[in-house]
Formats: structure tokens, sequence, C-alpha cells
């Protein structure tokens, strides 16, 4: 898991210096997929239920799960890219929202709110507490900020699936749900809009987008639960 997750980690930020405007979707893409070959791993979306990219990318109002395209990325824009991969059988899965250029105020906002979010939620991941202390530090915290947590897609556990029990809201009343023990690998992944919360699903199946037409941020990390606190696998 820890190498599955470095792994992650080192594509993601080789990607992260590509997100200048001009560039498409699309040669991201190719470059993440290139990138999984060179280091002898397999694209853990690529396929996953019939979807036909190596990453998830998702801008402005797209919240998750978009499809990669040939249309440049302008300055203002932001970027969300959700990336895994599979390392002699188990799974690392993280996700981060990128600006490109100069952005507005509610976007620049909205970024660091949802990665602090992701900040706390890691932070409740602790042996003892509860499933949803994790969700509740994630939604009192983007509420109080004004902005609102998306509920039809929740973060889950991984390790030799992508996704596992247990399903991990970013919402819900603290101390519910199974007790966290040693050893638990969780993806925990905030997605967070700038204004309602509702979304609704594109012609292609895959791509939610917010039905208000506002931004959406989405920052993701494979966590391990252990006995020192919680462990990011999913940085370098």
């Amino acid at each position: 898991m820890r190498v599955a997750g470095r792994i992650v980690a080192e594509i993601l930020e080789l990607l992260r210096e590509k997100v200048v405007p001009g560039i498409t979707t699309k040669e991201l893409d190719r470059l993440a997929e290139e990138q999984c070959r060179k280091r002898k791993v397999r694209p853990a979306f690529k396929g996953y239920g019939g979807f036909p990219f190596t990453i998830c990318s998702s801008p402005n109002e797209k919240v998750v799960h978009g499809f990669a395209d040939d249309n440049p990325l302008e300055s203002g824009d932001i970027l969300s890219i959700d990336f895994g991969v599979i390392c002699e059988g188990y799974y690392g899965d993280s996700a981060v929202t990128l600006a490109l250029g100069d952005i507005d105020s509610t976007k620049a906002r909205l970024m660091k709110v949802t990665e602090e979010s992701l900040a706390r939620g890691i932070a409740a991941a602790v042996v003892g507490g509860r499933l949803s202390d994790i969700s509740h530090a994630v939604q009192s915290y983007v509420e109080a900020e004004g902005f609102s947590v998306v509920r039809e897609f929740v973060g889950h556990g991984v390790g030799r699936q992508l996704h596992e029990s247990p399903q991990i809201p970013n919402f819900g009343p603290p101390g519910q749900g199974p007790r966290l023990k040693a050893g638990m690998t969780l993806a925990i992944e905030p997605m967070i809009n700038a204004g309602g919360a509702e979304v609704k699903i594109l012609g292609d199946g895959w791509t939610a987008v917010t039905l208000d037409g506002k931004p959406s941020a989405h920052f993701e990390h494979t966590v391990a639960v252990t006995d020192n606190g919680p462990e990011i696998l999913t940085r370098i």
C-alpha cells in the first residue's frame, strides 16, 4: 500500500507541473498512462466499470469522473484530477484540485477550504474513533465556511480492491459507525461545491457536474490508520 501510494503521489506531482493554460486533459491522461507503464503499474480507473481513461479530469463545475478531452484548459480554470494505480495487487488512490493561472477569489477559497477539510478528516482517522468522526470533521468545517458537501459520492475503504467497505460520507454526526482499528486503509475524499450540494450526471453516464453550474473542488488521500496516528500513503 505504501509503494502504490507513493507512485500515485509521484505521478500526480508530474501532472501538477504540466497543468498550465493551453494543456488538454487528453494530454494529461496520456502522460499519466505513460508514467504507469514506466513504473510497471496498472492504472486503477481505466476499464473500471467501463471507465475509458487513466485519470478522472474534472474542470470547474465538473465534480468527479470527468472524461478527458481535447479542449485546451484556460487561465482562471480549476482542474480536479483523481488518479489511482494497482501495484502488486494493491491500490493507491488520490485526488488534487489545481489552479490554472489567476483564479477568482471564490475558486481560491473553495480549493483552500476543501484541502483543509481533507486534513481535518484525516486527523480524525485515529484508533478507537468512529468512522463518522471523519465525516463530521469534514462537514462541520466546510459548512461553517459557507460551502456545501456533495452527498452522492463518498470516500471508501481501499486495499486489494479500489472500493472496499466501509463507505465514508463527508457528512453526518460524530460517534457513529464502526470503530477505527490499526491497519485499516481508507480513501478520504471531500468533494465540495461553491454553491449548492446538488449534482447531476451528464449523458456519458459518468461525469458529475454541479446542478447550479458553480465550481467544485476535490482532494483525496489514501490513509492508513495506525497506532501512531493517521499515515498518509499518497504523499511523497
